[in-house]
């Protein structure tokens, strides 16, 4: 009589029916590379405008109107974007607006004077405002209360990741083929191809997605049954009142005063403080938001340890946002009165690395509103917070000028990272969902 086969050899899925799969963290990962290739083309600009401004005959004033086109059209478009994505499905709008983000920067090359490039610039920023909120989507749909850090962190990654790369990608494309025109083409099309992978490996809801297997939706629809039976359901017009929302918009606001303030200026800074070459500045800039990334990444993960270790949210969080921030407000305040440059790179370094702990708010719009919700909350959000980076850069300017130093623009990032710590001790970081 022929021996049975053994149960391990006849199922050979047997395995993977009961080890989970890891769709969810490739879809992450996916949208840690779109919000990079989102921060190195809104960076492009930047990077060719002393070829441009001759060519196109820019003022400075002009420079700066087209410096800030891009911000003004992509903070409008926060609120508006996230509506849509909460009414409609969230893979065809990443796909969409990244393959449209991609065409107008390559369109870009195309200007044949300023104006055409403005038009450009802003469609840029229409066409990149729903990635961070259909982030907060994703998130909500995708992973269990206990991943959403991680998630978060890699949604928002992309930001110090792209600031770091940016420069030096597009610096080095120009320097290739000694052409901005020739370097706005092929990151447009490499733009354009990340929408096509976004829209082929992408899907709405774990049950779509023909690579998920049973033991992966069932991790996620357990996890997120059990937050939901947990929660406390919240109206959508209280909602829109509830102190934990109003602190959200105001901390984030904080966090991007801190980050595109440094963003923007923190070169200028270090050239004219600490008498940095060409070479040096982008040097030190490259490390201080690659600080920042990898802040970013652990942050996440500690988060989600934390509490998955059966610890209050509202311990975790509060402590990591209020704790990382005070500490970035320390080097940062530091940094004002250390003479020393290398002394103050270090500082900026530290200061990034936790400050970026903060990434994990993109996770807030899925807790505080329930997965129905996190479109426009964290459309909001981002709106707030990017009408922020638009004022600051301006106000850090003005501060400069008539006080002659960096040391009062220092001492206004340290209020910001002192605030984030405000704010973001007044969330309840429980998970509700929306009646």
């Amino acid at each position: 009589m022929p021996s049975l086969p053994s149960p391990a050899l006849s199922s050979p899925s047997a395995s993977e029916a009961v080890r989970p799969t890891s769709v969810r963290w490739r879809i992450f990962l996916i949208m840690l590379l779109l919000t990079a290739i989102n921060y190195i083309d809104r960076a492009s600009l930047s990077v060719a405008l002393p070829l441009i401004a001759p060519e196109f005959n820019l003022s400075p004033a002009l420079e700066g109107l087209m410096l800030s086109a891009f911000f003004w059209s992509y903070a409008l478009m926060q609120i508006p974007a996230g509506v849509l994505l909460d009414r409609y499905h969230t893979r065809g709008i990443i796909a969409g607006a990244t393959v449209a983000w991609g065409a107008f920067q390559a369109l870009g090359a195309a200007s044949h004077n300023w104006i055409v490039l403005l038009l450009t610039r802003m469609g840029l920023g229409v066409s990149e405002s729903p990635i961070m909120p259909a982030g907060a989507k994703l998130i909500g749909s995708w992973l269990t209360p206990h991943e959403r850090g991680r998630g978060a962190v890699l949604v928002d990654g992309g930001a110090p990741l792209g600031s770091a790369l940016g420069a030096i990608l597009i610096s080095g494309l120009i320097a290739w083929f000694g052409s901005w025109r020739i370097a706005f083409v092929i990151a447009g099309v490499g733009t354009m191809l990340a929408g096509v992978l976004a829209w082929r490996y992408i899907r709405n809801h774990p049950s779509d997605h023909p690579g998920v297997n049973a033991a992966e939706l069932e991790h996620i629809t357990r996890g997120n049954a059990r937050a939901s039976a947990a929660a406390a359901r919240v109206p959508l017009r209280e909602l829109v009142r509830d102190r934990s929302v109003l602190a959200m918009f105001a901390g984030y606001s904080c966090i991007l005063a801190v980050f595109y303030g440094l963003l923007t200026w923190m070169p200028s800074y270090l050239h004219k403080a600490h008498g940095f070459n060409i070479a040096a500045m982008g040097g030190a800039t490259f490390i201080i938001f690659m600080s920042g990334f990898v802040g970013e990444l652990i942050g996440g993960y500690i988060g989600d340890r934390w509490k998955a270790s059966g610890a209050s949210p509202n311990v975790v969080m509060r402590t990591m946002f209020s704790g990382s921030s005070l500490v970035a407000a320390a080097c940062i305040l530091a940094a004002a009165y250390i003479p020393d440059s290398g002394t103050v790179v270090v500082l900026l370094c530290v200061a990034m690395f936790f400050i970026r702990f903060c990434g994990m708010y993109w996770s807030l719009p899925a807790i505080v509103g329930g997965p129905e919700r996190s479109g426009v909350l964290g459309g909001t959000m981002n709106f707030c917070g990017n009408m922020a980076g638009v004022v600051v850069p301006i106000l850090i300017g003005v501060i400069v000028q008539w006080s002659g130093s960096y040391f009062l623009a220092l001492l206004f990032f340290v209020v910001m990272a002192v605030l984030i710590a405000v704010f973001s001790s007044l969330i309840d970081y429980r998970p509700r969902a929306h009646g």
